[in-house]
């Protein structure tokens, strides 16, 4: 998933896909420059209760009513809220969590902070056959749409199979339903193949079930499950895209008011939400106004000054020139969210084809002062990251493993050194990156990059975007995309799998394999890997993970994440979602 997996950008521009996992933590001012803070690793686990019911259980001291502000500073937020093309951390922290109910969904154990897969729409966490090449979802009965009917399990059906649809509504489908369903890389989807008859997902409304054939085993599907395009669609024409995507109808707490792509997105109780149907989801708040694109100094400025706009708001992240400050001012109100989420480096496989260029830029890449210029705190929410892998995912090579033998630093000599290897002069070699405009933590990136990769002896040409660099990247056909030959982005596992790490950005042809990376041994790995005993899967997705690296480096890891949230005086129960890495928005409430 961007984050922003699951797409938006974080303040560098960089793209973020998919969930992230994790607990959270704190500490006190020291003179370390991380204020006693320590990088925390993820421990999403694997936690799961098939027999949780509704009503969810009450968060101690909860108070109802008030408006919630949310910031995200250099975040231009969804283009749609579809609910089968979300696959970023912004927006699928917001839908999954408010709005868009699906056949599963992650619910936070208050006293671990650990994240637990629950039953959401359906009435548990789905019955697989024995070679899980077939699931079978119970939906519940009485879980309703914002107009009080009822969801049914041809709706369930429908808004699966919408995901089928790559060219129309392109997302996280394109990953796991058209690869895992069968017939699923035939089947164009309900509006590229108008009228064409598709038996992969088939419903009956009589026993209220969903069964998803497999072309494959595919043992995840409850995991796949929690993304709201697993849930449903109206039938006949009110789902059609774009323009389902500028209002669909809610069947969660909330419902839209409004919503101005790259602006704000407004919600408000939707009176016909059960508390009583949902496992996991309260409705505390009244009111939500989500603000994108802000500017991460004035966000800061309002969330520091303890005025009356700053009381019942978030950020979503803090500027380092104010990390100190906020650790000592803020207290548990400086939420640290661990994550399993990687910053990367993705060279065009396609046009830098010498892996001796690819190794140069990753000592060309200013790490600490890149992270510094965008706002992130070294030691907290960044350190160097070895591994596709990140910290706390089962079968991650070992800190002692390096794609070069050695943790990739800041060295431009050394970068020089592989350029000559490769038979460029220094000045020769151009790399074409893009940047956020919008936002000016995202030019002070670029202008750290650009004179690090200078100073590795690249020549450098940026240009600047005004959208989401993540719809840049996955438009083949646009006319900067194809002039790139970089790409900086983020990727967050969309599960605790090694599988959500390889498969959308290694296999060749995946829709987010930015890099264009495309080797037939790693396919065949992934494909090999697929169908070994469940235990032995998290070894084998660590052993490509050191062979992709050494062998190929088509992708650079420069940093594993943290994520620091800033919640105001009067917001209660400020803890952060391990599943999605973001703010806990299910659980919150204002005091009076």
């Amino acid at each position: 998933m961007t984050k922003a997996l699951l797409g938006a950008t974080t303040a560098a521009a960089m793209v973020g896909l998919a969930a992230c996992g994790g607990g959270g933590g704190s500490g006190n001012e020291d003179d370390s420059g991380t204020g006693g803070r320590d990088f925390q690793e993820s421990d999403f686990g694997d936690a799961k209760d098939p027999e949780r019911t509704g009503p969810a259980p009450e968060v101690e001291g909860a108070q109802t009513g008030g408006t919630v502000t949310v910031y995200f500073p250099g975040d231009p937020g969804p283009d749609s809220l579809d609910p089968a093309v979300g696959w970023s951390v912004t927006g699928n922290s917001i839908q999954q969590a408010l709005t868009n109910r699906s056949l599963t969904q992650f619910a936070r154990d208050p006293e671990s902070g650990q994240m637990v897969l629950v039953p959401d729409l359906a009435v548990d966490l789905g019955q697989p056959n024995e070679d899980y090449t077939e699931w079978t979802f119970e939906i519940r009965d009485d879980a309703t749409w914002e107009t009080g009917d009822p969801v049914t399990a041809e709706e369930v059906a429908f808004g699966i199979t919408r995901t089928l649809d790559a060219a129309t509504l392109p997302g996280p489908g394109t990953a796991y339903s058209t690869p895992y369903f069968l017939g699923g890389d035939e089947y164009g989807g309900p509006y590229t193949d108008k009228g064409k008859a598709y038996d992969g997902v088939t419903f009956d409304d009589e026993a209220s079930t969903v069964t998803i054939k497999m072309s494959r085993p595919f043992p995840d599907m409850d995991y796949w499950g929690s993304f709201m395009a697993m849930g449903p669609a109206p039938l006949g024409d009110q789902a059609d895209p774009p323009d389902y995507g500028l209002r669909p109808l809610s069947t969660g707490p909330y419902k839209i008011e409004s919503f101005q792509p790259n602006e704000e997105l407004i919600l408000v109780k939707n009176d016909q939400w059960d508390p009583n149907s949902d496992p996991a989801r309260h409705q505390y708040v009244d009111r939500w106004e989500l603000l994108y694109n802000q500017d991460q100094a004035q966000v800061d400025e309002i969330m520091l000054s303890g005025n009356s706009k700053s009381q019942t708001a978030i950020s979503d992240s803090l500027g380092s020139n104010n990390y100190a400050r906020a650790n000592e001012e803020l207290g548990d109100r400086l939420y640290q969210q661990s994550t399993q989420c990687i910053t990367a480096l993705a060279p065009d496989y396609e046009q830098i084809t010498d892996i001796n260029v690819r190794k140069a830029i990753a000592y060309a890449y200013p790490y600490e002062d890149n992270w510094l210029a965008i706002g992130e705190v070294p030691g907290v929410t960044r350190v160097p990251a070895n591994s596709i892998m990140p910290p706390g995912m089962a079968g991650r090579p070992g800190d002692d493993y390096f794609a070069d033998g050695q943790q990739f630093t800041f060295n431009p000599e050394r970068s020089k050194e592989l350029l000559k290897e490769a038979g460029y002069e220094p000045g020769e070699y151009e790399l074409t990156v893009s940047y956020y405009e919008p936002d000016d933590l995202a030019i002070a990136g670029f202008n750290q990059v650009k004179k690090g990769y200078e100073e590795g002896g690249f020549k450098v040409r940026g240009i600047p975007i005004q959208d989401s660099p993540f719809d840049l990247y996955a438009d083949p056909d646009n006319k900067v995309n194809k002039e790139l030959n970089m790409r900086h982005v983020n990727w967050c596992s969309d599960w605790p799998s090694g599988l959500t790490m390889f498969l959308p950005i290694f296999a060749t042809g995946a829709e987010y394999n930015f890099a264009r990376f495309s080797e037939p041994s790693v396919d065949e790995e992934i494909d090999r890997i697929q169908t070994l005993p469940l235990e032995e899967q998290p070894g084998a997705w660590g052993a490509l993970d050191e062979k992709i690296g050494t062998d190929f480096l088509p992708v650079i890891p420069t940093a594993f994440l943290n994520d620091l949230y800033v919640f105001g005086e009067s917001i209660g129960n400020p803890t952060g979602d391990g599943a999605m890495g973001a703010p806990n928005f299910k659980d919150l409430y204002v005091t009076e």
